[in-house]
């Protein structure tokens, strides 16, 4: 294991961990509503930029150290796959078991989606 790489991964994630924080506050300033918007936007952009990197890579357009540290490193911090679960608990726990479902159908369905075209868009 190479350890320049990672190292560099751990920084890629924590850039990556910023720009979550940066958007997601930027989101949630605006929207005040029970969907979780700022995670579900995230992700949608996470799995876009997911299907891009993975597109990019499979065409060998891109070498393999930068896949590692845009797939691994920042799309690894960017993303929140843990937040969505937590947002999920907390909605059934309020009772709001209707946005539970709406939120937990679009958070899979649609990040697939983004991966597929951002794939696609490749």
């Amino acid at each position: 294991m190479n350890v320049i790489i990672t190292i560099s991964v751990c920084l890629f994630g924590g850039f990556g961990a910023a720009v979550r924080y940066i958007c997601d506050s930027c989101i949630k300033a605006h929207w005040h509503k029970a969907f979780p918007l700022s995670t579900f936007v995230i992700n949608v952009v996470a799995g876009f930029l997911a299907g891009v990197v993975a597109g990019l890579y499979a065409r060998r357009s891109m070498p393999d150290a930068a896949h590692v540290l845009l797939a691994t490193g920042f799309l690894g911090g960017f993303s929140t796959f843990s937040t969505m679960m937590n947002e999920s608990v907390t909605l059934v726990r309020g009772g709001r078991f209707a946005v539970f479902m709406g939120y937990m159908l679009t958070s899979v369905a649609v990040p697939v989606a983004a991966a597929a075209l951002g794939y696609a868009v490749v």
